[in-house]
């Protein structure tokens, strides 16, 4: 092969140091931003957090020009404007105004998880920080039973029943199977074990709490529920006998065959009815490790009532505001090449190159929460039933983005609006074509079908082909099965479960 010299021209992304993390701050939530503030105030002495009077002062210009928007008002945070004009001068790399952080995703190194679910090397114990270890149902159910006065024999065939009960609190195995599990092992000793005795033990441990537990199914269990209630309750036979002998009828809703098996009145069903759906059908629940989830938003909506008008705030509670330490960046020396210059010289860089990704980050968080706002005005005003449709390349248009940028800047960052908290996610949906010619979204479909469910006659609810038929005479054609997907998407059961006789 003969060698030759080639000139080429092409466009290439350099992934550097500095832009690696402005993307990877971009798609952090608001709890793991934190945690990476932090780590990054322990690591780097010359960042700090600026005081909140002074952070106030400095950004009261910022907003009251922003208050002069026609349609929206935003806060941006600029937590790199309180350096020292001279420290400026002492380190000459130059940092861009714009720090991009758009880019085709699928192209990026994916970098490790965040140190968020690592032990944190403070000596602070922090109590509020840490989750409390409930007790489950089966520690609930041991603790009581060593409460319980019992012989051997009893004690061995209680743990191996309450080791065959579910989180529900239903038992998972039947009484027979544990039967012939036990049946060898106490049979050793030339007293066989009997059928009556287990179910002795059975009964024993079905009067613990939480009412209804240890119940060979559900039947038994809503019907253990009843027989705690006062004798004189009103229907409380009826109601037992419901669930005992004709369960099956009542989970198919067959309300006439039961009035004509149990020879009793409508009114007198129906009220049997409203004692049955006072138990839990799962009383397992009641016994279980429940962790506070807390939502921080990092957007804030709100309508300003005197110009009409919504306004788009960052959530100035997110993150603390961050500064350069003038103390230690008046130290740098020019012409010293010391370790010690260096170092500091080092992590001067740092802190601003730290600084400026988070206000990027503010930046194109902010641009895209304003672009929502504005597509989605509707909803905001009238609710789910004015959600437009909207994809992340309207978008990714509107603030000239790449679609995985607004993906990832849309993914576990919340906005606080009127009407609840949302991901930003939440505010993207498919499309139906309607026969104006027109779009529907599919968040506003759920939000109809989940209105005419509420309004319906339960006496005869509406079926599927029923809801697309009065959405059709709303000009929104929706096929029979796509009503059906969105219904159990909404947890919604069908039109015969949803029989009443109210």
């Amino acid at each position: 092969m003969k060698t030759s010299l080639q000139l080429k021209m092409g466009q290439q992304l350099t992934m550097t140091p500095q832009l690696q993390q402005a993307i990877r701050l971009l798609q952090l939530s608001t709890l793991d931003l934190q945690q990476e503030i932090q780590e990054a105030l322990d690591s780097n002495p010359l960042l700090e957090v600026a005081d909140e009077h002074e952070a106030d002062h400095e950004h009261a210009p910022a907003n009251d020009a922003n208050s002069q928007s026609d349609d929206q008002s935003i806060t941006v945070s600029s937590n790199d404007k309180a350096d020292d004009p001279q420290i400026e001068d002492l380190w000459n790399e130059q940092i861009p105004d714009e720090l991009s952080v758009d880019s085709n995703w699928d192209d990026i190194y994916q970098h490790a998880p965040t140190s968020a679910s690592m032990p944190s090397g403070d000596d602070d114990y922090n109590f509020e920080n840490q989750s409390v270890a409930d007790d489950n149902l089966y520690d609930h159910l041991m603790w009581q039973l060593n409460l319980t006065p019992m012989n051997e024999r009893d004690r061995i065939i209680a743990t191996a029943i309450i080791d065959s009960v579910e989180p529900s609190g239903l038992l998972c195995s039947p009484i027979e199977d544990i039967f012939e599990g036990l049946e060898e092992e106490l049979g050793q000793d030339g007293d066989p074990l009997e059928m009556d005795e287990m179910m002795a033990v059975l009964h024993r441990l079905q009067q613990f709490e939480p009412t209804g537990v240890c119940a060979q199914n559900l039947s038994e269990c809503i019907s253990i529920q009843l027989r705690q209630l006062p004798a004189d309750t009103p229907l409380l036979k009826e109601a037992i006998r419901l669930v005992t002998d004709y369960a099956d009828l009542l989970a198919s809703k067959d309300f006439p065959q039961i009035l004509r098996k149990m020879r009793i009145k409508e009114e007198q069903l129906r009220d049997a009815m409203v004692l049955i759906q006072q138990t839990n059908p799962r009383p397992g629940t009641s016994i279980s490790n429940h962790e506070s989830e807390y939502v921080i938003p990092d957007v804030i909506v709100r309508k300003d009532l005197e110009h009409s008008r919504w306004l788009v705030e960052l959530n100035p509670e997110i993150a603390p505001r961050l500064r350069v330490n003038s103390g230690y960046a008046s130290m740098i020396k020019r012409a010293d090449n010391s370790a010690d210059n260096n170092y500091i010289k080092d992590n001067l860089q740092e802190a601003k190159w730290f600084i400026k990704s988070l206000q990027s980050r503010n930046e194109t968080l902010l641009k895209v929460a304003t672009q929502i706002v504005e597509h989605q005005r509707g909803f905001l005003e009238y609710g789910e039933e004015a959600m437009k449709p909207l994809v992340l390349h309207d978008i990714a248009q509107a603030v000239e983005m790449h679609e995985s940028t607004i993906s990832r800047v849309t993914t576990q960052k919340f906005m606080h609006t009127p009407r609840g908290i949302f991901e930003l996610k939440y505010f993207f949906s498919s499309h139906v074509s309607t026969n104006s010619g027109g779009e529907c979204s599919s968040t506003a479909i759920r939000a109809l079908i989940k209105k005419l469910v509420s309004a319906e006659n339960t006496k005869k609810p509406l079926s599927d082909s029923k809801i697309a038929t009065l959405l059709k005479d709303q000009g929104i054609n929706v096929a029979r099965r796509t009503i059906a997907k969105y219904r159990e998407a909404m947890n919604i059961p069908p039109s015969n479960e949803r029989k009443t006789l109210v």
